[in-house]
C-alpha cells in the first residue's frame, strides 16, 4: 500500500467530531437569554451594540451557558506539582487573563469552574480551544510539562500540566 492509499484509508475510518451541545441549525439570528451572546451568520459573538433589539432573533440558550448549567465541561485542565503550590495566585491570574483574552473573540470559550482536588487545581472549560490555550499559556509562562488527550468518540480535551521545582 503506497502513501496515498494509506492516507485515503485513514480518512475512511475517521468520524467527524460531534459536540452534543452544539445548537441545531438556527435560521437567521439568535440571542442567548442568559449571557446576551448573539448568533449571526453561523457564529456566536459579543459584538453587538448594547440594548439593541435584533429583528427576528430567536431567544435561545447558547451552548456555553448550557454546558455551565449542566456542569458538563468540554475541556479540563489539571495542574499539579510543587511549583503550583508556591505560585498558585500567579497561575490563577494567568488562567483568568487567558480566559478574558479568548472570550473577547470567542463567546463560547469560558471557564466553568476552578476547583481544588487535593494539591491539584482543576480548571473546567466550555470549549476545547480554551483548555488548549490554557495548556500552552502555562507552558510558555512557567515551562513544565503538558499532556493533551483528545476524546476519541466525543468532543472533549483533557490537559495535564505539571511542574516540580
Amino acid at each position: 500500500m503506497d502513501k496515498f492509499q494509506q492516507s485515503q484509508k485513514s480518512k475512511l475510518f475517521k468520524t467527524s467530531t460531534h459536540d452534543p451541545y452544539k445548537l441545531p441549525r438556527v435560521e437567521g439570528s439568535a440571542i442567548c437569554t442568559q449571557c446576551d451572546a448573539v448568533y449571526q451568520a453561523g457564529n456566536w459573538t459579543w459584538k453587538h451594540p448594547e440594548n439593541t433589539i435584533i429583528p427576528g432573533a430567536q431567544a435561545v440558550t447558547c451552548p456555553a451557558c448550557r454546558r455551565i448549567d449542566d456542569n458538563m465541561p468540554a475541556g479540563t485542565v489539571r495542574l499539579s506539582g510543587s511549583f503550583l503550590l508556591k505560585h498558585r495566585n500567579e497561575i490563577i491570574h494567568l488562567i483568568e487573563n487567558t480566559e478574558k483574552k479568548e472570550k473577547v473573540d470567542h463567546a463560547l470559550e469560558r471557564i466553568i469552574n476552578l476547583a481544588d482536588s487535593g494539591d491539584d487545581l482543576i480548571v473546567s472549560t466550555t470549549g476545547i480551544h480554551l483548555a488548549n490555550r490554557l495548556g500552552h499559556a502555562l507552558e510558555a509562562a512557567y515551562k513544565g510539562n503538558a499532556d493533551y488527550q483528545y476524546g476519541d468518540d466525543e468532543y472533549g480535551l483533557s490537559v495535564k500540566w505539571r511542574r516540580d521545582e
